[in-house]
């Protein structure tokens, strides 16, 4: 199978998923919900698909989806203040995130799932568990070591 073929079935699956987390999630304090993928040619990454509003894209790595992606750790945010500048701020309402890194068969690091949040420590290490559950099961995301996640 192509390499374009591929990304594409998996960018498929990325924008399913994104429908189905916001429609379970926004009435229970999800404010954004998207993946990004690192470009190859540029030390930053882009939007592959989101809900509900606009986004940051492209995004530098010094952020929270870079400092994962760089990592290949997850990363929990339980409140943004805590990243001071490497906060990159595309919703000034919101308080807290958990990042996923997204791994390929071969175990590089290709992106990231975001999660955002309006409330102040929203995410927790169950909330990891199942997210990362559900990339893997839907084979947008190979499994991958189960590192503890950075909190901040």
């Amino acid at each position: 199978m192509a390499l374009a073929q591929v990304q594409g079935n998996r960018h498929r699956r990325m924008g399913e998923v994104c429908d189905v987390l916001w429609r379970f999630f926004k009435d229970q304090g999800v404010s954004w919900v998207g993946f990004y993928e690192k470009d190859d040619d540029a030390d930053q990454m882009s939007l592959v698909c989101s809900r509900d509003k606009p986004a940051c894209s492209p995004i530098e790595l010094r952020g929270a989806c870079g400092m994962c992606w760089e990592k290949k750790r997850p990363i929990i945010v339980n409140d943004v203040h805590n990243l001071g500048e490497r906060y990159i701020a595309c919703d000034p309402k919101d308080k807290s995130e958990i990042v996923l890194p997204m791994f390929n068969s071969d175990g590089s690091c290709y992106g990231v799932l975001d999660l955002d949040s309006f409330d102040r420590n929203a995410f927790y290490e169950h909330d990891l568990i199942e997210l990362r559950r559900l990339m893997e099961s839907t084979a947008i995301s190979w499994p991958a070591p189960h590192i503890p996640a950075l909190i901040y």
